[in-house]
């Protein structure tokens, strides 16, 4: 799960009800994804605005917090709590467009150089000033090589300080992106001090705050629960957090919805979209769903039977996706043919859904044809002399995802067989290679910060962290070069349909489904996004009590 703009116009609010067919919500019988609507879940950017304070509330994860160090990794349960602790340069807001952070201003003074002013009053949470060399300093570590979000800076020759509240970039081209990337957690604003006082324990359970967000990490029982507090001193007066404290548990899909149910906790923003089918006609907890980036798909290493990419264009060819919406997400996902959710299209939308519409190699549920075609690449590529190996984490939604692909194995002459790799190791698989040496490819809800889809398809790129060696191409490469470089939106649009095009072609990675942010909460709270922004957004400022 990664992150990932010149100052261009982003918008995203009117995407998604015409973009996503889940938008009102429905379930999906037909080989496009849509169908008769099954459900009336409220979509949209956020929920009712809250009426009044709360002393303690308790949200739910889908698993424990791995680290608070986003420079060495950022899963899900991370982010959902950073985003309320750390501040970043800019700030994606809940309709997924771009606002100011401890930059209160960005601006390209020509095509190779960002100048961002810096605000001068804020604090971190030991009290000492954010100053200017510490934006610095942050950019630096967040740049160095092998750190998590060293990609966002693929573009970027030099970070210098060049005014007591000014920092200029230089990079080596145009780079469409780079703004919108420092409102993900390439643009966190660290404590140096802080860091390098606590060493490798940074980020664990125990080791003091490094940030200025509008809450602080307060406490954190290893295997049990996280608390983050109001943080008194925050420099925004004009964010004044409704809660003064959120306590975060973890479990999984069936123990969450027990938790809400019984009023033990009172949200969650789910990994699977389909725990919350059984909330719809609740009188007691509502369910809302908003745009998103995410998309789950099946991420190929470099072992194996799947470094031939006719392997994977017929596993695609074969995959039943829709039984996979309907049977991990209970119709709450969408079949999806690519690795990012129509979110993302923050610009240029009716030409990115036309290019969408086009593109082949990723039905919903596969004809006749398609397992024809797809037997026919096996023959040509011959069969694999061990068995297709999938991971899955063991939850509900991978071994659903994880079966079907061995169905859609079995169903083209193919083997295959699930390896289970417990939770707590589960995200390695983005930073260790003797993990990924253990399958050929691995379920994964994949996200960027970005509302644009050249923030994912940079991926394909041979230089990029998260290509594992399956696919190399120069031209790819080149254009990704070109996109970053159009500044324009339309010129970028083709670019980047083009980078779909051939990622899909070449079946980097297998798309499975799309899922909008889900959420459920209890009746008695509210305010809080119902978009995927609550990743980078410090979504908890805004909960609050339904009653004033």
């Amino acid at each position: 799960m990664k992150k990932q703009h010149h100052p261009i116009t982003l918008m995203i609010g009117a995407i998604t009800a015409s973009a996503f067919v889940l938008a009102g919500c429905s379930s999906s019988s037909d080989d496009d994804g849509g169908g008769d609507t099954a459900f009336d879940v409220p979509f949209g950017a956020t929920t009712p605005a809250a009426a009044g304070s709360l002393d303690t509330v308790t949200w739910m994860l889908g698993g424990e917090p791995t680290t608070l160090d986003a420079d060495i990794d950022a899963t899900t349960a991370d982010d959902t709590v950073l985003a309320n602790v750390c501040d970043r340069l800019m700030q994606v807001q809940p309709d997924l467009t771009l606002g100011q952070g401890l930059a209160s201003d960005a601006q390209w003074t020509d095509d190779t150089h960002l100048v961002f002013t810096i605000r001068q009053d804020a604090l971190f949470h030991d009290g000492s000033p954010v100053s200017t060399a510490d934006v610095l300093w942050s950019m630096q570590r967040h740049s160095a090589e092998g750190a998590a979000e060293s990609d966002e800076y693929r573009n970027v020759v030099a970070i210098e300080q060049t005014g007591e509240d000014q920092i200029t970039v230089t990079t080596s081209q145009p780079d469409a992106i780079l703004l919108q990337a420092m409102a993900g957690d390439g643009g966190i604003v660290w404590n140096p001090r802080v860091i390098e006082a606590e060493g490798e324990d940074f980020g664990s359970p125990g080791s003091a705050s490094a940030c200025s967000g509008p809450y602080e990490v307060t406490s954190w029982d290893a295997g049990s629960q996280l608390t983050i507090t109001k943080f008194a001193d925050y420099w925004n007066s004009d964010v004044d957090a409704l809660t003064n404290e959120i306590v975060f548990r973890w479990a999984d899909e069936t123990a969450i919805a027990n938790s809400v149910t019984t009023g033990e906790a009172q949200g969650s923003f789910l990994e699977n979209a389909g725990a919350a089918r059984s909330f719809i006609e609740s009188a007691d907890v509502s369910v809302y769903q908003g745009p998103s980036t995410n998309a789950w798909v099946l991420e190929t290493t470099d072992r194996g039977a799947l470094t031939d990419e006719r392997v994977r264009q017929a596993l695609s060819l074969a995959l039943d996706r829709t039984g996979v919406a309907a049977a991990a997400f209970g119709g709450l996902a969408q079949p999806w043919k690519t690795p990012v959710g129509s979110g993302a299209w923050g610009y240029q939308v009716d030409t990115f859904e036309q290019a969408y519409d086009a593109l082949e190699g990723a039905p919903a549920k596969p004809s006749d044809a398609d397992l024809a075609a797809a037997e026919d690449l096996i023959s040509e590529a011959g069969v694999p002399s061990a068995p297709i190996v999938v991971a899955s984490n063991g939850s509900s939604t991978h071994n659903v995802i994880a079966n079907a692909l061995v169905s859609a194995a079995q169903s083209i002459g193919l083997e295959a067989e699930i390896t289970v790799i417990p939770q707590v190791q589960y995200g390695d698989f983005y930073s260790d290679p003797e993990l990924r040496g253990q399958a050929d490819l691995w379920p994964d809800e994949y996200y960027i910060s970005k509302n644009d889809p050249l923030g994912f398809y940079k991926n394909g790129a041979s230089d990029a962290s998260v290509n594992f060696g399956v696919f190399a191409d120069p031209e790819y490469d080149a254009l990704v070069d070109e996109g970053y470089a159009a500044t324009d939106d339309v010129e970028r649009a083709a670019i980047t349909i083009e980078l779909q095009k051939r990622w899909v072609e070449h079946a980097v990675w297998i798309p499975v489904v799309a899922t909008p942010s889900t959420l459920i909460m209890s009746n008695d709270v509210t305010g809080v996004p119902a978009s995927a922004a609550f990743i980078y957004y410090p979504w908890a400022v805004d909960l609050g009590s339904t009653k004033g």
